[in-house]
């Protein structure tokens, strides 16, 4: 009896069973019926269409090549590019500088992987009499005679990043990250948020051709605006931006989509309402014009150090602008040079490519300028462009700077994966995006710990390079010490290279290379 039920039992199982397998592979068939359909429809797409000749000839297949593309960068970025050349930043860029964010050894083992014969590769000249490191950062007096403030600057600060460009968590982790650190955060042209007071970080306020933040309602320079958020106790310096190295002479479009509630307050401008940058400023047409609209920001600031920024592009105009210092008897107390090889969150490829000098040439022009007109003295030169490591920051000191401004690399630091989303609002680590959602995944606190660290380790490591150079202080780096292949027998150290002026030379008797631009500047006219 049991025998039989137990048949029945498995009799009746295998023939729910059949049932089952049957009604799965008759699923399955439908579910490939409909695939074949849709794929027959999107070919039939493919075919009438008139936009991609790829898909009108490869109908359905062709649509792999466009996937392929997609992912193009995440291929070549993990599984393509060698260690050391990537771009804009190589792996071993990189990876030097999440290690030192992170607090881990940012030490190779078995040697380089460069080639050191290959024309363009540079080296620092080591002493046979290294010595010691000093204990203790050196600082950067920034502030010429007529500044009031003067502002003690650090050798390495966070460059110009707006809230907006920026996600608020990303600008509240680089203030936190330049306040535990005591070095000074640029806020970039867009605006003084709050992000970059909370945290109560050093700023350098930046101010635009846009004049957000203190901006009149037809989009002028509204003083009184300026003295008031100037006047702030975090605000250190004030930087009045010309031009940068991504883009020089353009200026930019914020959508009216994207300038909420929130943008709108801090840039002082309509909510809703797409917003354009010049690509010149409506408060100087001449480089007299400049000079005293500097030195009224510096009035109006309370006497706090008052400078620019600029890419470099016509000696002849920046000989005019130290011209109108000579006779204006006023000078900026700094000027920040970008170079072209600079960042950006967007820019046409063809200003980011062909467009403005690279920073070794417009640092080298900028102090050598300063220097033959009799006027380094009382200015201070700061260097922003791919400054990422120690070396990096030694070779700009040597060429002419005072003190470097890093953008990227603080990116790095607070989760920047380089994925060069910057511009879609899809950053997958929240740092250059004003999606609420993808933002919330850059954690403040973590992070500009990490800011702090990579500012730290970075001034630490150009020290200790310069001390293996029997070097104890920056003034005494000089161009010599830094020696460039320019073809596989040959080297030339930079000053062999590029032609250094004596102070006051340009005054006494010009050089004959620099003597056509010097009599050609005009202090009255920005001719090229």
């Amino acid at each position: 009896m049991v025998t039989r039920i137990g048949l029945v039992g498995l009799s009746v199982l295998a023939a729910l069973a059949a049932v089952g397998a049957a009604a799965w592979i008759s699923s399955w068939w439908w579910i490939a019926g409909v695939l074949f359909a849709l794929l027959g429809l999107l070919g039939i797409w493919d075919l009438a269409q008139r936009k991609h000749s790829v898909l009108r000839n490869y109908p359905v297949i062709g649509h792999a090549r466009f996937l392929m593309e997609s992912i193009r960068p995440e291929l070549q970025q993990y599984f393509v590019e060698r260690n050391f050349d990537g771009r804009p930043f190589d792996r071993d860029v990189r990876s030097i500088v999440y290690e030192r964010a992170k607090g881990t050894d940012a030490e190779e083992p078995y040697g380089t992987e460069r080639d050191v014969y290959r024309p363009g590769h540079e080296f620092l000249v080591p002493s046979m009499a290294p010595c010691a490191v000093p204990g203790t950062p050196p600082r950067v007096r920034i502030g010429g005679p007529d500044c009031t403030q003067p502002y003690d600057m650090a050798l390495l600060n966070v460059s110009a990043m707006s809230f907006g460009s920026l996600s608020a968590n990303a600008v509240l982790a680089l203030n936190a990250g330049a306040a535990a650190g005591h070095f000074a955060h640029d806020t970039g042209e867009g605006g003084l948020s709050e992000y970059h007071l909370r945290p109560g970080g050093d700023l350098v306020w930046e101010i635009g051709t846009g004049y957000f933040g203190c901006r009149t309602e037809d989009g002028g320079f509204d003083a009184a605006k300026f003295a008031d958020k100037a006047a702030h106790d975090h605000v250190k310096c004030v930087s009045l931006k010309l031009s940068q190295g991504a883009k020089p002479g353009i200026g930019g479009v914020l959508p009216g989509p994207k300038v909420n509630a929130e943008i709108a307050q801090v840039r002082g401008v309509p909510q809703g309402r797409t917003v354009i940058s010049p690509p010149y400023h409506r408060v100087f047409s001449t480089p007299r014009e400049l000079v005293r609209f500097v030195a009224r920001m510096r009035e109006l600031s309370g006497g706090k150090p008052t400078g620019f920024k600029l890419c470099l592009g016509s000696r002849r105009q920046f000989l005019a602008v130290c011209k109108a210092m000579l006779e204006e008897g006023t000078a900026p107390d700094f000027v920040i040079v970008d170079g072209a090889e600079g960042g950006t969150g967007a820019a046409p490829l063809e200003f980011a490519d062909h467009v403005g000098a690279p920073l070794t040439d417009g640092l080298l022009t900028v102090h050598n300028a300063l220097v033959g007109a009799g006027l380094r003295n009382r200015i201070k030169v700061g260097a922003s462009g791919k400054i990422a490591t120690g070396a990096d920051l030694v070779k700009r000191l040597l060429q002419g700077a005072d003190y470097g401004n890093s953008a990227r690399a603080m990116m790095f630091a607070v989760g920047c994966i380089q994925a060069q989303r910057c511009h879609t609002n899809t950053c997958p680590t929240g740092v250059t995006t004003q999606d609420p959602r993808r933002a919330r995944a850059l954690d403040v606190g973590d992070k500009s710990v990490r800011v702090q660290r990579l500012q730290a380790a970075t001034v630490a490591s150009a020290l200790q390079i310069m001390a293996s150079m029997g070097v104890a202080d920056p003034d005494q780096l000089r161009p010599h010490m830094l020696q460039r292949r320019v073809d596989p027998y040959t080297l030339r150290s930079l000053d062999e290279m590029y032609e250094c002026l004596a102070p006051g030379q340009l005054l006494a008797e010009p050089p004959s290379s620099w003597a056509a631009d010097w009599e050609a500047a005009d202090p009255d006219h920005f001719t090229v």
